[in-house]
């Protein structure tokens, strides 16, 4: 009785947070008096080329799909959302289906459903209006199906912050990205270079239907950015006066209320900054609520800086008698010197590794071009070419990024990588020309100037690497589920990948839920003897090992 007792006390306090301060919230809609705007109606020319007026998507040969649209705000979202409408529907299926395998309960997710409102109760107030009209747009080509969880607009809302969201209330750092910028003497023709990756994974459909759109706004500065259906928010981009943004997280602890989210912060950037200035002024005014760099390209200004942001805090990190700049997922400024979770963090996790590999690879290639760069985002080894194993977090190329893509900011040359992960042939866009000629529907991409497809893709270590994959799930299953696999599992688990650490670490763990003392002290030991990502998952092996040689003495 007194347990019913306490759970009923904490789902009453519950309750009463989550009604008496989201009401507010979950009435607002933007204001779109201001705005004109035409409904959409679609043309299809065939089955991947869909246009309205002078606006369309278009699938390349790549299968990358390519967007172009003009117009006001709310225009900008209704025309969105009309010729993508397919996509965004897939997209919000399949966000919505990764929260029910993560969280199978019904009463959990209706809890779940009730701390988001709560949470993101301030959003509404942190979100330009015009940039909410454009959202109110595209919202309305949402699928009915998810109504139950909020209404249109602020289930588009709440997903613009998913990735902050996310990474604020779990820390889970599915944001593990790497960006590198060069100039002068250390590019090959000493203009400003720039590549990243986004190793951003929610599932491996999440990956499949890439939008690269180009936006045509009625105030502002056209810009380009890659995305996926029903996301305005910008993650990597470059507008017309080459001015580039990527983000990467940083180590961030969880906030009370949602925020700007990072996206639209960018976005903001492109389409209203002409250098770094500007773009420092309009990051300067924005309240966040994760910890992020983003890295700022300017051609105007022939260089690159971090704008690094938190919620508490802000710097801006410039490379003094230098002309590279690197950045993975820690903090560089003067602001930052002395925060002790960012420290942590740099000292514990895999981002210092990843920066000095960057590092020790332009070192390694002098006077980058845009092949050289691809080749450093595509580079799969550890330092000084010790094999890491594929997948693992401390390789600039995971295995499992979103898109790569490169800036040539002062020529106004975008590449942007297509499938698997960012290995497939790398397809060059100039702005020059998208944004200053009638574009029609057809394919955007500059093909002589394209970046061809890693050769690892076609390898037999690749397929094997995409077969482990596979087998890495089902034994996450049989230790969660404590299932039994067959015989000879672990020997073929292993021999896909390896190099890879934590083969050796599930099979220990296995082993050691089945009380195989013997088999698991072996495992754990191979594990150590591999590339481990972080200090808290080697003190985790070395833990479950000394706790096996304890139980077989």
């Amino acid at each position: 009785m007194k347990s019913f007792n306490k759970n009923f006390a904490v789902f009453f306090i519950l309750f009463f947070l989550i009604s008496c301060g989201t009401g507010r919230s979950l009435k607002h809609l933007p204001d779109v008096s201001g705005y004109t705007y035409e409904l959409p109606k679609i043309q299809q020319k065939n089955d991947s080329t869909f246009t309205f007026n002078n606006n369309f998507l278009t699938k390349n040969k790549q299968q990358l799909w390519e967007l172009k649209i003009s117009g006001n705000p709310l225009q900008l979202g209704y025309t969105s959302g009309a010729l993508t409408q397919n996509l965004l529907q897939k997209q919000e299926e399949i966000f919505f289906l990764k929260v029910e395998e993560i969280v199978p309960s019904k009463t959990k997710q209706w809890l779940l459903r009730n701390i988001l409102k709560f949470y993101n109760r301030k959003m509404y107030l942190n979100v330009r209006n015009e940039f909410q009209a454009e959202i109110f747009g595209l919202s309305q080509y949402s699928s009915d199906k998810y109504n139950f969880i909020a209404p249109k607009f602020l289930r588009s809302m709440y997903l613009h912050g998913a990735h902050d969201i996310g990474h604020a209330m779990q820390d889970l750092m599915l944001v593990g990205c790497s960006s590198l910028a060069v100039w002068d003497e250390n590019s090959e023709d000493g203009s400003l270079l720039i590549g990243r990756n986004f190793d951003f994974y929610a599932g491996d459909d999440f990956a499949k239907n890439k939008i690269i759109a180009f936006v045509q706004p009625d105030e502002g500065i056209p810009y380009m950015y890659v995305t996926w259906g029903g996301m305005s928010g910008v993650v990597s981009g470059m507008n017309k006066e080459g001015l580039s943004v990527t983000i990467n997280a940083g180590k961030s602890k969880i906030p009370w209320a949602a925020k700007t989210p990072i996206s639209l912060v960018t976005k903001e950037i492109l389409q209203f900054a002409k250098n770094i200035d500007e773009a420092v002024e309009i990051a300067k005014k924005r309240k966040v609520f994760v910890s992020e760099s983003i890295m700022v390209g300017s051609a105007n200004d022939r260089k690159a800086a971090l704008i690094e942001i938190s919620p508490n805090n802000f710097g801006v990190f410039e490379v003094q008698n230098s002309s590279k700049l690197i950045c993975s997922n820690h903090f560089q400024s003067e602001a930052y010197k002395n925060d002790e979770r960012n420290t942590k963090w740099r000292e514990e996790s895999h981002s210092q590794y990843r920066f000095d590999r960057m590092e020790e690879l332009i070192n390694q290639n002098e006077k980058l071009n845009p092949e050289k760069m691809a080749k450093i985002l595509r580079d799969k080894n550890g330092l000084k070419e010790i094999p890491l194993g594929y997948g693992n977090e401390k390789a600039l190329n995971q295995l499992l990024a979103h898109h790569a893509i490169i800036f040539s900011n002062e020529k106004r040359l975008v590449w942007v990588s297509s499938n698997p992960y960012q290995l497939g042939e790398m397809v060059c866009y100039d702005l020059n020309k998208i944004f200053d000629e009638n574009t029609q529907a057809q394919n955007l991409g500059t093909n002589e100037k394209n970046i061809p497809r890693d050769s690892f893709a076609d390898s037999e270590a690749f397929k094997n690497y995409e077969k482990y994959r596979i087998l890495d799930r089902e034994i996450d299953s049989a230790i969660d589920e404590k299932k039994t696999l067959i015989d000879d599992f672990i020997e073929n688990y292993q021999n896909l990948n390896p190099e890879l650490w934590s083969v050796y670490y599930k099979a220990g763990k296995y082993y050691y839920e089945k009380k195989e003392y013997q088999k698991a002290k072996e495992n754990f030991e191979k594990a150590l003897t591999k590339v481990i990502t972080t200090v808290p998952d080697k003190k985790n092996v070395e833990e479950y090992l000394r706790k096996s040689k304890k139980l077989i003495n």
